[in-house]
């Protein structure tokens, strides 16, 4: 199965072109030189010359509080790329699989939010991420939106590498204790993403909005502790240099973009496609290896 991979530059991006794979899965990549969402005839050569069976759509513009001031350059990317995107696969009948966000809720709900809850999001980005869902479901009938939280890993820009690099600058990291969500590796999620490709392949008719996320509610500040403990087993820093993580609120630390207080996701849904989420502390231990090897070398 030929498989067009448009964000392929992205951290979650170059993880699936690295994540293991059946040998009939066919990837070819797109960066964002290569398949620039934003321009319509370009994305529609593209798609024309390499007649993929599968198209994964991973680009976004994901600069969460940068996207307030920019919020033109956030709804070409996740609205208006992702509607080209996916009126192709509907004119052609290509399966679309859309990679979407759990900033597409409020955070008011107290429990875990299922993929049939109301959305309303409260930022430029998760209004934008939501408006590309919608414009996936109407022009693509064979679809499956994946939402995901947290993202983190070796690549890009993310809350584990910012943690590492400002523990090596500061004795004390003061994080938000009072935001929680799951957090989750990229590698994982592009493993589940080689999962559903395979499961199509295989002609498993499963189709919508589905969740996937690290397995175990956190928050930002359990999320540096355990960052930080582990990176201190490691040897990241000196014994004498081991940065203190300090709880504040949220109102303690304002952004430009208000984020949902809570965005745990519930991902039993998931398993339609043979697809679990593994602990999210089991799944950052490989992440902490990788960056901290890279680190000292």
């Amino acid at each position: 199965m030929r498989i067009l991979v448009f964000g392929a530059g992205g951290q979650i991006g170059r993880e699936v072109c690295r994540a293991p794979r059946p040998a009939s899965l066919d990837l070819v990549p797109l960066d964002r030189n290569a398949g620039d969402i934003t321009k319509p005839a370009a994305v529609s050569a593209v798609i024309a010359r390499e007649r993929p069976d599968l198209i994964i759509n991973l680009a976004a513009y994901t600069a969460v509080d940068r996207a307030e001031g920019e919020p033109e350059a956030a709804w070409a990317v996740n609205c208006a790329g992702v509607a080209h995107i996916a009126a192709m696969c509907g004119e052609n009948g290509t399966p679309l699989v859309h990679l979407s966000t759990d900033y597409v809720f409020d955070g008011r709900k107290d429990q875990p939010y299922h993929e049939e809850d109301a959305v309303n999001p409260l930022s430029v980005y998760g209004r934008s991420k939501e408006a590309g869902e919608r414009a996936v479901r109407a022009a693509a009938p064979h679809h499956v939106i994946l939402r995901t939280s947290w993202v983190y890993g070796a690549y890009g820009t993310n809350f584990v590498k910012t943690m590492l690099r400002l523990g090596a600058e500061r004795p004390v990291l003061r994080v938000v204790a009072d935001q929680r969500g799951c957090a989750t590796a990229a590698a994982d999620v592009a493993i589940a993403l080689i999962g559903i490709a395979r499961q199509i392949e295989l002609g498993n008719a499963e189709r919508g909005t589905f969740h996937f996320a690290g397995a175990g509610v956190t928050t930002w500040h359990r999320f540096a502790e355990e960052i930080v403990s582990q990176a201190e087993a490691l040897g990241a820093w000196p014994r004498a240099s081991v940065p203190r993580v300090e709880p504040i609120t949220t109102d303690q630390y304002p952004t430009a973009a208000q984020r949902p207080m809570n965005s745990v996701l519930d991902c039993r849904k998931i398993k339609a496609f043979e697809i679990s989420p593994r602990p999210w502390k089991s799944s950052l231990s490989a992440v902490i290896r990788e960056l901290v090897g890279t680190r000292s070398t």
